[in-house]
């Protein structure tokens, strides 16, 4: 029984390569719905080009909050709103995350965060060094380094025994490592080739910590122009669809 990893979106936050943004769809039989790693701005056009129907998406784990990892969030509330959702929609994420989200929900689409819809919304928010299990999947969050207005986390993932780390965006920190420990797949940024980039990571950070790494496998994300030009099988593409387990 494997957990099914599409990579919905795959880019950085600038669309690089004609990229979408992070949004990272799970599937596995012991879910009662599909969960996302990450919804970000461009997450319904994803989701639909991978033939994936976003109203099915239960839970959303978001890393942290930045547009291009949580601003696809009021577009997905509003869409279940207008395809007439009935399924509770569930948000984990980093402390302060639901203030953030009414407040882009009102940014963008003024009184929509006071709308009464037929589906409810709940907002979990899970700090470092916290675990929570919803819907069957159980997620241990870590402290990343990011700056983002609130707490960036590294998660690790546990459905049906199968173990998924995830960096979010990070400078590398040892908490990576202990994210990934025996992990079977490690998502992990790799914005820029070897520039060094505050609060991101380098493909040459990972290539040097390679020996704490120990999850079986890796898959690179979120990748700039300067990461695409060196980008080889281990790397994402939106659309990309892993069995893991």
């Amino acid at each position: 029984m494997t957990v099914t990893v599409t990579f919905a979106g795959s880019g950085d936050a600038f669309g690089s390569g004609g990229r979408f943004q992070a949004c990272i769809h799970l599937r596995h039989p012991a879910l009662a719905s599909p969960v996302l790693l990450d919804c970000g701005a461009t997450s319904l056009p994803a989701l639909r080009r991978s033939n994936l129907n976003p109203q099915e998406v239960g839970t959303v784990f978001v890393s942290h909050l930045h547009g291009d990892h949580f601003g696809g969030l009021p577009f997905l509330i509003l869409d279940g709103q207008f395809s007439r959702r009935t399924q509770p929609l569930r948000v984990v994420g980093p402390p302060g995350t639901a203030q953030r989200l009414t407040a882009a929900m009102e940014c963008l689409f003024p009184g929509s965060a006071r709308v009464s819809r037929a589906f409810a919304v709940t907002v979990t928010e899970l700090e470092p060094g916290k675990t929570i299990t919803v819907d069957d999947a159980t997620a241990q969050a870590f402290q990343a380094s990011h700056p983002s207005g609130a707490p960036a986390l590294i998660l690790r993932l546990t459905i049906a025994g199968v173990v998924i780390a995830y960096t979010g965006d990070t400078a590398w920190v040892p908490a990576i490592s202990a994210a990934a420990a025996d992990a079977d797949l490690l998502i992990a940024e790799a914005y820029f080739w070897d520039k060094a980039v505050p609060h991101h990571l380098r493909y040459a950070d990972l290539v040097a910590h390679e020996g704490e790494i120990s999850a079986r496998r890796t898959i690179r994300t979120h990748m700039s122009a300067d990461m695409l030009a060196h980008q080889d099988e281990t790397c994402a593409y939106d659309g990309l669809t892993v069995q893991v387990g």
